[in-house]
Parts: C-alpha cells; structure tokens; sequence
C-alpha cells in the first residue's frame, strides 16, 4: 500500500514537471501570474486628457484666488540671473539674460484624487510636463524698463510648464532682455550705478491678479557670474513697485541691481596716462631755452596727446548737462600741459628782454669805461683838474692826508637772505621763470591730486535731492 502511493506520488511530479516546461507554469501556480508592469507615461497622457479636457477647462478664464475664492490670483515669482553681457553708459541700457519662474495655484488642475483613485503613489508621478504654454492660463506678465527682448528656442523652446497633483503651476522660461538703466554720471568713475528689473501684469489689476515674492531666495544668481566693462555687482535688492494708472492699479515686482565700478581699470586707462603727460610737459623747464624747436615740440606733443586722450574719454559717455569727476580732472590736466606751452612763451619773452638788457648794459659799461680812460688821461697830463668851486680849490691847494692817518670803522652790515641772494645771482630772468616753474608746477598739481581724491572718494553716491 505505501509503495502504491509513493509511486503515485512520484508519476504526478513527473508530469506536473512535464506540463511546467511546456507552459510556462505548474499546475498549481498557472493560476496565479504576476501581474503586468504599470505603464505610468499612459497614466500621465490620461491625466492630461482628463483635467485640460475642453469641458471641463478654459485656459482664458483666470484661476480662483486663494481658498477658491473669487479674490486675486496669486503669482509666486522667481527671478535667476544667468549672466550679464553689456553695461552700456553711452545708451544708458544693460543687457542680461534670466530664469523667469512663476508659481500659482489652478484648483481645475487638481489631479491628487485621481492618482488615489488609480492606485498610483505620489511619488511614481510628482508632477506633469508640457512645453505648451497654450493649453493653460498664463498670467499676462511683461518688463516694464524692457527695450528689447527675445526668447530661446535652440534646439528647442527654453521653457516648461509643471503640474502638481494639488493644482500648482510652475512655469519657467529662459529670456535674454536689454532693459534701460537711468544713470547719474556726476561722480564718473567713482560711481554706483542702480539698475531696475520691474515685473508687472500688463492688463490684469490687483483686483485679479497679485505678483508676491518667493520666498527668502526668489533672487538668485549664476554661481561664475561676471559683469563687464569693468563692473562689478555691489549689492542686489528685490522689492514691490505697484503702479497706479489712468486704468487702475497694477501689481509689479522690482529688481534693485547696483553697480559699482572697477576703479583699478579707470586709474591706468585713464588716470595713470594723464598724469604722465602732464609730467612730461614738465620736462621743457629743465631744456635750454634757447633750444625753441625742442620745447615747442615738447610742449605741442603732449598738449595734442592729452587732448586725443580727453577725446577718447568722452566718447565713451554720453552728453550730459552737469560736470563729472573725469571732466574736472582731464580738464585740469589739459590745463597744466597748455600751461607749460605758455611758460615757456613768457620766457622766450624774457629772454628776448634780458637779451635787449645785456646789451644796454654793456654799452652803458662801454662809455663809463671810455669816461674813466679820459678822466685817467688827464691825470697822467696836469695832476688832478682845477675845479671852478672855490672849496674844492682850496681843499686841491691842501696837503693830502696819508691813507694810515684815516681811521676806518667797521660798519656792520646786514648778511642778505640765502634765498633773495639766490635769486639775484642769477643773470637773467629767463631762468629764475623756469627754476621757479620747477617747483610751482608740481607743487599745486599736488595740491590739487589731494583735493581732487579726498573729495570724490568721499562724496555720497546717487543723485543729490533737491
């Protein structure tokens, strides 16, 4: 009896066995097949189907404020600067592209319960994509200081739009904007420019629609961000800029960005080259002036190099109606340079003068010598001339005294200064212009270099109120 049952046993294993390799299953797990994988991408396409359906959704009708109200619709806006690519002073622009990111709450969107209801876990499908803009409402946002702006479709359009199972939407695009920039020019180049991002809804009020910040971090910025045209960024604020117009009062959202200016690069493209001109014109003090083509030369060179260097200055700003601090200090040095053009006329002048003096002098030296021969002669012929006053005769018929019977006293005299005596040693006049101009000119040029950088390093930025 036990042999009949385990060879029993054994026959039905040989042909469960059997079956198992032929279809794929035993008789005792035929019944119960794993269960297919889960498609999750046809879950999503019919998501979308179901909540952007056109009887059920209308992308030209506005979202419900918050708690399905019928107040505003809130835009949650995000701002990541990419890059800066021009600062222009001339035009008064900058040019700069951004990560525009805007977040609201569309309740028709709502898709949580439906994941419920498939059985999906939140986590299998966080949110859905699309790349057009069309199929939702779109909150009607614009650059208010905008001049120029593009879009980027390269290889494909550079945005998306996320939806949450709770009916928010986030939508980002990359843009490349040139927006304009009033700039105060007075303290060029100690100067910190401020520069405006304003965000706004170009037709929806405050009563519709309402721009708020995101967040702590709602600016944000490149990590190897750099700024040209020797800037560089000083400090970035994020504020509100409501704006109340003939049609009602608009929300708007603005981007304070200020730019300080990189002082190394003006001091030796500009300052560093202007100062040495201007030494060199100092250096026709110390030439003959006698050598009129090397001074003239000197002088004409360097007043044409400061005036091609004062040309290029200017070409790089814009025409303005008050004074800027690189107009003060070009313009001094242009001053100083024509200066020692002009020293040096005033001693060709006195030159010339002392000329018409030496020879003045020397005829006049020239006849005293020729009196004093004559005189000698008659000397040497009869003694000394009878002289027609009657005390002189007697005093010519006296004896003479001999000169030991003269007692001499000494009369103490005043030692001259070293400095006045310095000065009139010289023979002519020509010189003591230029010596004098040796030490003048470089010593109010000092005067003014500590007036002009004590003033301008601390005079306060931005423009004076009246």
């Amino acid at each position: 009896m036990v042999f009949y049952i385990l060879h029993t046993f054994l026959l039905l294993n040989y042909l469960s066995q059997t079956e198992s390799m032929r279809t794929g299953g035993n008789i005792f797990t035929r019944r119960y097949k794993e269960p297919k994988e889960t498609n999750y991408r046809q879950i999503e396409k019919q998501i979308l189907d179901d909540i952007l359906g056109p009887k059920v959704y209308d992308p030209r009708i506005r979202p419900a404020g918050e708690n399905t109200t019928d107040g505003p619709s809130m835009v949650y806006v995000n701002v990541f600067m990419r890059s800066f690519s021009k600062i222009d002073d001339v035009k008064m622009e900058y040019s700069f592209q951004i990560t525009l990111r805007q977040q609201w709450n569309d309740k028709r969107l709502r898709f949580k319960e439906k994941l419920e209801g498939m059985g999906v876990e939140e986590d299998k499908i966080r949110y859905l994509t699309m790349t057009d803009a069309s199929k939702v409402w779109m909150p009607d946002t614009f650059f208010r200081n905008e001049k120029i702006g593009r879009f980027h479709s390269i290889l494909t359009p550079n945005l998306y739009i996320r939806v949450f199972p709770g009916g928010d939407v986030l939508y980002s695009i990359r843009v490349s904007l040139i927006c304009t920039c009033g700039m105060y020019l007075a303290l060029f180049p100690f100067d910190e420019q401020t520069c405006n991002l304003d965000v706004a809804s170009y037709g929806w009020t405050k009563n519709d629609l309402i721009y708020v910040w995101k967040g702590a971090g709602a600016l944000q910025f490149a990590g190897n961000l750099s700024l040209p045209g020797g800037f560089k960024l000083a400090n970035s604020t994020n504020k509100y800029c409501d704006v109340k117009t003939a049609t009602g009062e608009y929300s708007c959202l603005r981007v304070d960005l200020v730019f300080a200016r990189e002082l190394s690069f003006y001091i030796v493209t500009i300052y560093v080259p202007c100062f040495m001109i201007v030494v060199v014109s100092w250096f026709s003090f110390w030439l003959d002036y006698k050598a009129v083509p090397a001074r003239v030369a000197l002088g004409v060179t360097t007043l044409l190099a400061m005036s091609t260097t004062m040309a290029s200055i200017q070409k790089s700003l814009p025409p303005v109606a008050y004074t800027k601090a690189v107009d003060v200090w070009s313009g001094v040095c242009v001053f100083f340079v024509f200066s020692a053009l002009l020293e040096y006329a005033l001693v060709n002048y006195a030159s010339r003068s002392d000329a018409q003096r030496s020879v003045k002098q020397k005829e006049r030296k020239k006849q005293e010598l020729e009196r004093q021969v004559f005189n000698g002669d008659g000397y040497e012929e009869g003694g000394f001339p009878m002289s027609m006053d009657p005390l002189m005769r007697r005093m010519e018929g006296s004896h003479m005294m001999p000169p030991s019977a003269v007692i001499h006293h000494r009369i103490s005299v005043r030692r001259p200064n070293k400095l006045s005596l310095w000065v009139k040693n010289f023979q002519f006049q020509a010189k003591k212009i230029d010596v004098f101009s040796r030490v003048f000119f470089p010593f109010v040029f000092a005067i003014f270099n500590v007036w002009y950088w004590s003033y301008y390093l601390t005079r306060k930025q931005g423009k004076p109120v009246k």
